[in-house]
């Protein structure tokens, strides 16, 4: 194991100047609450990988726990595109400036565009399917007791989730979605704004058929 590499509950954090430089761009650009969250979502992820034995590259999967929530922040937002595809763009940019393969880069970017639309990520590849296993268990709880309490304990441990992080991710996805309520549509952001905003009207795609310029 390389000198100095971190490894918190039996999973080494990626050390190469790639990951080095996420790192650091997420903590330039996030909020501590976020990058402890993005981190989190890495090691679930990774011990996700471990315990259904599955063959996944380290440095991809960080990359994308690292980035899928970058387009929440004004920094990386566009004005139309949901802030997932704005995060999938963010990191495919950066992975322009290593030697990564485009059938790699699409899956970073596949990891981060759909890790809020559930059913389709699990069939995935491993990039994709993991990413979202580590969001789903850090913001949900799913798989909640497939991970032992002592890797639960050392993951928050080393990266909190404080007494507020519920609250605090909920106010961040609003945050990030509420001046664009349009690409909430069809994807679980639409919950959290209407939860969050008493001005959010649902999109609802019955509707939307109906009132189409088509006569029948």
């Amino acid at each position: 194991m390389p000198q100095g590499s971190e490894v918190i509950a039996g999973i080494r954090i990626p050390d190469s100047q790639m990951a080095r430089a996420a790192t650091e761009l997420v903590r330039d650009t996030e909020t501590d609450l976020l990058y402890h969250h993005s981190r989190r979502v890495f090691l679930f992820g990774a011990l996700t990988g471990e315990r259904k034995k599955l063959k996944y590259d380290p440095e991809l999967l960080y990359v994308g726990t690292m980035f899928h929530d970058m387009g929440l922040f004004d920094s990386h937002a566009s004005e139309t595109d949901r802030f997932e595809v704005d995060g999938a763009n963010a990191a495919r940019d950066f992975l322009k400036a290593y030697d990564v393969s485009e059938r790699d880069v699409d899956d970073v970017w596949d990891s981060i565009a759909l890790h809020t639309t559930p059913g389709i990520p699990q069939h995935k590849r491993p990039t994709v399917a993991l990413v979202t296993a580590g969001v789903e268990m850090d913001v949900l709880g799913i798989a909640y007791h497939d991970f032992t309490e002592e890797q639960r304990h050392e993951v928050c441990t080393c990266h909190p989730r404080g007494l507020k992080f519920k609250h605090g991710i909920l106010s961040a996805f609003c945050y990030g979605t509420i001046k664009k309520p349009d690409t909430t549509f069809g994807n679980v952001k639409a919950d959290v704004l209407e939860r969050m905003d008493p001005t959010y009207k649902r999109m609802n795609f019955g509707e939307m058929i109906m009132d189409s310029a088509w006569d029948s």
